[in-house]
């Protein structure tokens, strides 16, 4: 099948944006995308959020999940036949223990990456260097999560392990590269004040971990801080969840007209008890690069969105609005709430995460607003800013 949409150059300030092919239509898928390489963030790894090691598909069933998010193994779900997970078909990498969900995801990983990352008995040494530098990362990086070194270790051990080394090459240099003034203000972003110190202990360790010869210049200083922007700059967030999966397959249910009030009373409390349990942390998180997603220019009134409706890292990029061929397709970086906030604080949010100031015609039209935020915008604008974006980049 024709592809819907490709990725053009549009100039050197605004670099590549995607583009329809042909005339789409509101509610139609644009294209599925599987990354070329992805990881679960360590922190949730950590909290027991279970998912597969390749392509994050939550491991849990959804009562499981359900339980583990509310602190009560007793509850009960109703129509677990709704439930998508398949305990039968997980596997586990003999030598290391970690767990997939089928035997093609502990293939492909084997294939791609794993044989270089595997840690076989040392799975449990804290001093085997992949051990440090994962512990490191989280030393430096807590939730929200935004980022994981191991998608850096997956890429490397992916190259490592490759045939040909320059096609993966290749394809890691199509994603948009920043100055370096950029990568210092994304790398700080990430790793907060003592970002240079870090930085350097985390090359040092990376180094230590994953040295290799025909990338050395990945290890270098420079290098090292260019690859850690790249991510920084197009990790699309993943997030799965087997309840999400759950829930939205009992809202298909046909069910008579008192019991389906029931049973949306019943989702809907739960949802209410699990916030108070575990806040706004409900999904398997992690993060991937998709090199179709990472053309996808920024607008405040976007004409597509992303999701991850199979519970895995395969993303869908679906139609917002009715577009025509030769249009392009933008998604927003910033979520429904801050969306509707005045332009100011729109662009301050996208200026710090993202490095750019936005001109979409939402942004044109409000051009000559007054530059200043209005008092109850100033308070929303704490610490919230990264939570909700995070919230908005893994949404299920």
């Amino acid at each position: 099948a024709g592809a819907a949409a490709e990725a053009r150059f549009i100039s050197s300030a605004k670099g590549k944006g995607l583009f329809a092919t042909r005339n789409i239509r509101k509610g139609e898928t644009v294209f599925v995308e599987r990354p070329v390489v992805s990881s679960q963030f360590l922190w949730n790894a950590l909290y027991n959020y279970r998912a597969c090691d390749h392509c994050l598909r939550a491991l849990e069933t959804a009562e499981e999940n359900a339980q583990r998010l509310l602190g009560k193994s007793s509850l009960v779900l109703p129509h677990p036949e709704q439930c998508s997970i398949r305990k039968d078909l997980h596997q586990q990498c003999p030598r290391c223990q970690v767990t997939y969900c089928s035997a093609e995801c502990r293939q492909a990983a084997l294939e791609q990456y794993h044989q270089v990352l595997c840690l076989g008995p040392s799975r449990d040494d804290p001093t085997h260097p992949l051990n440090k530098l994962q512990e490191a990362w989280r030393n430096m990086h807590y939730p929200p999560e935004t980022s994981s070194i191991m998608l850096m270790a997956r890429m490397v051990a992916t190259i490592k392990q490759a045939k040909d080394k320059e096609w993966w090459i290749k394809t890691f240099s199509q994603f948009c590269n920043k100055t370096a003034n950029e990568e210092e203000e994304i790398v700080h972003k990430l790793l907060g004040d003592k970002f240079k110190g870090q930085l350097e202990l985390l090359r040092l360790l990376f180094t230590e971990a994953l040295y290799d010869e025909y990338l050395s210049r990945w290890f270098t200083p420079e290098g090292f801080r260019s690859l850690f922007a790249l991510v920084g700059t197009n990790g699309q967030g993943i997030g799965t969840s087997s309840l999400s999966q759950w829930v939205h397959a009992c809202d298909a249910l046909d069910l008579p007209m008192l019991e389906r009030e029931e049973l949306d009373a019943f989702i809907d409390q739960l949802y209410k008890d699990i916030e108070k349990e575990s806040g706004e942390f409900l999904n398997c998180e992690g993060s991937g690069l998709y090199v179709l997603q990472s053309c996808c220019n920024h607008s405040c009134i976007p004409n597509a969105e992303t999701s991850f409706p199979e519970n895995n890292f395969l993303l869908h990029l679906t139609a917002l609005e009715d577009i025509e061929a030769g249009e392009e397709i933008c998604i927003s970086y910033l979520d429904c709430c801050q969306r509707e906030r005045s332009r100011h604080s729109r662009n301050k949010i996208l200026r710090e995460n993202y490095l750019f100031t936005c001109s979409c015609p939402k942004c044109l039209a409000q051009a000559d607003d007054a530059d200043v935020t209005s008092d109850e915008e100033e308070e929303g604008e704490g610490e919230t800013d990264d939570a909700e974006l995070e919230d908005e980049m893994t949404d299920v």
